[in-house]
């Protein structure tokens, strides 16, 4: 995916967040850091510009709940505003096996409980090993599972793009 590519689907991702909730009253978006949480103040300010409401952002580091005993990486904070009885949605890069989404979901849970959880991602490219769908999704990718998704934000990278990498080449 091209910058322009990016742009279209977190354009389309908004629309449909807006079409499926009727509009953007209680909603928060909460972006899995990291990359998840550029995307959704990104589709915050799409949201913002499309209903003329503000609509709030934040960013939950999930690294302390994941099941594959990685250690909590120093220096990510999760900022999360209030989701206490409001719609959610949790916003990341790439799903994969769908164990970051569930961590990222047990993260949440310690800022109160929302009335729902929606998932949105910009690339899904599937292996799913739990039963975890998204319910906004940019691109689906299919790749092999030794490839890597790896996405480049403008404003981590200085450029909007989705590539696959082959490991070792």
């Amino acid at each position: 995916m091209d910058a322009d590519a990016v742009r279209r689907s977190l354009s389309r991702i908004a629309h449909e967040i807006v079409e499926r909730n009727h509009g953007t009253e209680d909603l928060v978006l909460v972006g899995v850091i990291s990359n998840g949480d550029v995307l959704a103040r990104r589709l915050a300010a799409k949201l913002t510009e499309l209903e003329g409401v503000e609509v709030p952002a934040g960013a939950v580091d999930s690294s302390g709940h994941r099941d594959d005993q990685r250690p909590r990486l120093p220096g990510r904070c999760s900022d999360v505003p209030d989701i206490s009885d409001r719609t959610v949605v949790l916003v990341d890069d790439v799903i994969h096996h769908g164990r970051t989404a569930r961590a990222a979901m047990e993260a949440l849970m310690e800022f109160g409980r929302p009335r729902a959880i929606q998932l949105a991602v910009l690339v899904d490219r599937g292996h799913r090993e739990l039963p975890i769908r998204p319910d906004y999704v940019g691109k689906n990718v299919p790749t092999s599972a030794a490839e890597l998704v790896e996405v480049c934000l403008s404003e981590v990278e200085g450029v909007d793009a989705v590539v696959i990498v082959e490991p070792g080449r």
